[in-house]
């Protein structure tokens, strides 16, 4: 029952929280505070890449549903997932991943997270605020604003994380 339960509550969680607290947050300077992408990127290690794009496009399509941004959430997200897997490969332990562990800071540690989740939330950004702007010459703004909102963004969801997660028991 607990492996249906937690992910609907961190699902349910972290979409109030993007919809609801973040997307009302308006630092300036274009920045957008996201942490719906944390969801995609804890999906377990073993879900096959159809259900990564599925489960993506789905949170992405729910952001979209109360942003008004018809599909920007939605291709960013399904990019993501499906840069998930090559990046996860690309950065797996030597033995492979352990199948009781989540791919979170807690369970991977801050060094495996900072690069997986870092690298994915910069793929996500770059990818969505280039969709935004729709225009290749605004490459720099869209650079910038994905560096500024990347970098807030991974601060929030690491926040996130050492604050409503618990590290996995072992056997």
């Amino acid at each position: 029952m607990e492996i249906i339960v937690k992910p609907l509550i961190q699902f349910f969680g972290l979409l109030l929280l993007q919809v609801f607290i973040l997307n009302a947050i308006e630092p300036g300077m274009g920045i957008y505070l996201m942490a719906y992408p944390l969801l995609i990127a804890i999906l377990p290690f073993n879900y096959k890449v159809v259900t990564v794009l599925s489960i993506s496009f789905l949170i992405g399509f729910m952001v979209d549903l109360f942003s008004n941004t018809f599909g920007l959430h939605a291709s960013a997200a399904v990019t993501m997932g499906m840069a998930r897997p090559l990046l996860y490969k690309y950065f797996a332990p030597r033995d492979g991943y352990d199948v009781l562990r989540q791919p979170n800071v807690l369970d991977m540690g801050l060094r495996w997270h900072l690069l997986t989740f870092g690298s994915l939330l910069f793929i996500h950004h770059i990818w969505f605020f280039l969709l935004e702007s729709f225009r290749w010459d605004n490459i720099a703004s869209a650079l910038i604003k994905t560096l500024l909102s990347g970098s807030l963004s991974l601060i929030i969801c690491l926040i996130i994380q050492y604050l409503f997660f618990k590290k996995e028991k072992t056997r």
